[in-house]
């Protein structure tokens, strides 16, 4: 099979119209990537879109995997069954509302590091990479009896920067390891120079915008060779949330008329399809964000967060019908939701009681970022001692990123966060000696803009009490990855008001898709069985967490709720209701 880009798109030299949908492997659990892509065929799509997380698959350096969730070679070949096209975007960057737009952490521990550039060691990390991931995609392109149609080089380069060699070290190394089909950028069409920066050689320049079809796409044929076809690489039919904002919706009236618009001039990719949740750390952070972006992706997508059709994916589908024959699919995956009720607390455990039991301590002489130590996501806790007569009168974090709770012997004296994250802290009660701690968190590094190369996390400057800078640090890494979790001992100890894990368990006869209502907690993140949920805030939008049913298991179940802010109650519910705000 062969697919071309001439005038149009052809697929065996016949003209093709591509409506595709953007799915998110990697934002919904492998049980259910079956039942998302039949939906997306049912509703008239021809083509499925997907990134490619970079820290999804090489999380530390030259360790990749590729397994369970990360199986992208297992999404592909589903696609491929249900005679879906494919449009890969493996760039190193994504962006995506994703944790530092999918680059991973460990690039930051070369204080040096020049990010999406020709800057050597950068360029050198993304071949390693390449060199393990692109292969697994060589044999599923198209003119290889696949279903990969298009490859993206890079993502809205254009904001970024102008290194058109850069570029073309992305294009000429995924030749040279055997990708033949063609390639496409994305940009903002509404700016010349954002637009022509992101461009390249041998690439496919294609717009991303929410509405205004007519106008944007007459935008991009003034940059644009004549004989090239119109694409909406991302057709913004939704938006994401970040906390303490409001949840965002678009009328399925409005979006349908704006895809009606785009169809009528060129080819599509819904972004999103169906956006999925940001399980674990993995949520993003926009530029001047005080706040990260909320656990659920649902987008207000023509599919939720939990895979249940709206009314706007109706709305798709009787647009698409007038541009192409819809068959209906049959769906094969039963979904059941159900509330499991009130479950009570078995049990609870302060940070500072079990923090030698589940952390290592890392000494140094002064504060150390995670990325220093190895750490990519999650908190980190800074603990120096002042001498016995010293009265603590006020503390100052030099390099704080992005928020920190100090404590003195473990009473909580204040949080820098926001306005005030390089402003001194007073103390009020006063005492002296014994230890100053600060819990620090990763809230998730920036996905978007120029600021990329400043997102290390923790403190990468000093802790001042009394106007001097503290020497002498134990540093406590706290990824709260799955084998720390399993370390915690309830029974070492718990003092309310102070940063605490509880425990809650549950017998499930029936494995049902769940909704986690944390109300009563203040903030922090939710466990089912050692996996990491996601984050919670009572800031909202965001009120309950969504628990797919394939993370249960027949019996018992444990839900391991840490929270940072000494705000609790005695039980959780599991409710049928999702409540995004």
């Amino acid at each position: 099979m062969t697919f071309d880009i001439k005038n149009e798109f052809y697929l065996n030299n016949e003209p093709f119209q591509i409506i595709s949908g953007s799915i998110h492997y990697f934002r919904t659990v492998p049980e259910y990537w079956q039942d998302r892509l039949e939906k997306l065929k049912n509703m008239g799509c021809n083509t499925v879109e997907t990134y490619i997380p970079w820290n999804f698959h090489e999380e530390n350096r030259g360790e990749f995997r590729f397994d369970g969730m990360r199986d992208i070679e297992r999404f592909i070949q589903l696609a491929k069954d249900l005679d879906l096209y494919m449009i890969i975007r493996p760039s190193p960057y994504i962006c995506a509302e994703w944790e530092f737009g999918g680059l991973p952490a460990w690039l930051l521990k070369d204080r040096n590091m020049r990010l999406r550039c020709s800057y050597e060691p950068y360029i050198n990390a993304v071949r390693d990479y390449y060199n393990v991931l692109i292969p697994k995609l060589v044999p599923y392109q198209i003119d290889r009896g696949g279903n990969i149609i298009m490859i993206q080089i890079e993502n809205e380069y254009g904001y970024y920067g102008n290194d058109t060699g850069y570029l073309e070290f992305l294009r000429d190394t995924m030749r040279d390891l055997g990708i033949t089909v063609p390639f496409a950028t994305s940009d903002g069409p509404w700016n010349e120079n954002i637009f022509k920066s992101g461009m390249v050689d041998g690439a496919l320049p294609t717009g991303n915008f929410g509405s205004g079809a007519e106008w944007q796409f007459g935008q991009m044929k003034k940059f644009i060779a004549e004989d090239k076809p119109m694409m909406c690489m991302e057709f913004w039919n939704g938006w994401f949330d970040a906390w303490g904002e409001e949840h965002h919706t678009t009328s399925p009236e409005k979006a349908a008329a704006e895809l009606d618009e785009l169809l009528k001039r060129g080819s599509i990719n819904f972004y999103m399809f169906e956006g999925g949740t940001n399980f674990g750390f993995m949520s993003g952070r926009n530029s001047g964000n005080k706040t990260c972006d909320v656990t659920s992706y649902d987008y207000d997508a023509p599919l939720t967060e939990d895979g249940r059709i709206t009314e706007k994916y109706s709305a798709f589908k009787n647009i698409i019908s007038k541009y192409r024959v819809i068959n209906e699919v049959s769906f094969t995956t039963e979904i059941k939701r159900r509330g499991y009720g009130k479950i009570s607390c078995t049990a609870k455990a302060d940070l500072f009681s079990v923090l030698e039991k589940i952390a290592e301590p890392i000494h140094s002489v002064y504060p150390l970022t995670m990325e220093d130590i190895g750490q990519n996501y999650g908190y980190i806790l800074y603990r120096t001692k002042l001498r016995p007569d010293e009265v603590m009168n006020d503390i100052y974090l030099e390099g704080a990123s992005d928020r920190a709770q100090c404590y003195h012997n473990g009473d909580h004296v204040g949080t820098f966060f926001g306005d005030n994250i390089w402003s001194k802290i007073e103390i009020y009660e006063k005492s002296a000696g014994g230890y100053v701690q600060v819990l620090a968190e990763n809230l998730g590094r920036e996905n978007f803009g120029t600021g990329l190369e400043n997102q290390r996390k923790g403190i990468s400057g000093s802790i001042k009490v009394n106007d001097h800078r503290c020497y002498g640090m134990d540093i406590f890494p706290l990824p709260l990855s799955e084998d720390q979790i399993g370390k915690l001992d309830f029974d070492s100890g718990y003092s309310e008001g102070k940063p605490a894990f509880y425990k809650f368990e549950f017998e499930a006869d029936e494995l049902c898709d769940t909704f986690v209502d944390f109300d009563g907690f203040g903030k922090g993140n939710i466990f089912i069985n050692g996996f990491n949920l996601g984050r919670f805030w009572d800031i909202g939008p965001q009120k309950t967490l969504y628990l797919p049913a394939p993370l249960l298991k027949h019996g018992n179940n444990t839900i391991i709720i840490f929270e940072t802010e000494g705000k609790s109650s005695d039980s959780i519910v599991l409710t049928d209701e999702h409540d995004l705000g």
